[in-house]
């Protein structure tokens, strides 16, 4: 048998595996998740009023105006291309100034009473858009205030988009970045 008989099995394996599993399995999965799940395949994309792409509702984004709830803070700047912790640990003296200096400011912003960790610690992402309902509630007060309106009405806005854990004896949460765009819309 010559080295050209031996190697053309090799080549037609290669280039059938090549043309079934690096392109029609991923074109066949592409659109049945888009068919199914259309919403969850495009990105889970927020749009604004004017119908341009404002998010994902899957990534946090960057709050520095008053008018609206702020995320958990995030140890990547909010940059979905590189997702990840801090890495510090509870006793590290950079980790407690940044947790005292997020205390710090949302003392200064009016935050009265318990401070939920997940308003001054970073989620393991870094991109993490939910919050409990409890973390929601605490800015209540400042967001209301900041928008000319009454804490009731945006309290019951935090209620009625609260969502529930699938998992059990895990806390209702809810997503910031659709409860901003709510706040926007009203």
């Amino acid at each position: 048998m010559t080295l050209r008989a031996s190697l053309r099995p090799a080549f037609v394996l290669f280039a059938g595996c090549l043309l079934v599993l690096g392109l029609l399995y991923p074109l066949a999965l592409t659109g049945i998740a888009g068919t199914t799940f259309p919403v969850q395949a495009h990105g889970s994309l927020m749009y604004d009023a004017n119908g341009s792409v404002s998010g994902s509702a899957l990534i946090a984004q960057p709050v520095t105006d008053p008018r609206y709830f702020h995320p958990r803070p995030s140890a990547v700047d909010y940059n979905a291309a590189g997702s990840g912790g801090s890495n510090l640990g509870p006793t590290n003296p950079v980790f407690l100034d940044q947790v005292n200096a997020s205390i710090a400011r949302l003392r200064t912003a009016g935050v009265t009473g318990p401070v939920p960790a997940e308003l001054v610690m970073a989620s393991a992402s870094g991109l993490d858009p939910d919050l409990s309902v409890e973390a929601a509630l605490v800015q209540v007060p400042l967001v209301a205030a900041a928008r000319n309106r009454s804490v009731d009405e945006v309290r019951a806005l935090v209620i009625a988009h609260q969502d529930a854990d699938p998992m059990p004896f895990h806390p209702a949460y809810v997503n910031v970045n659709t409860l901003n765009q709510a706040l926007d819309e009203r």
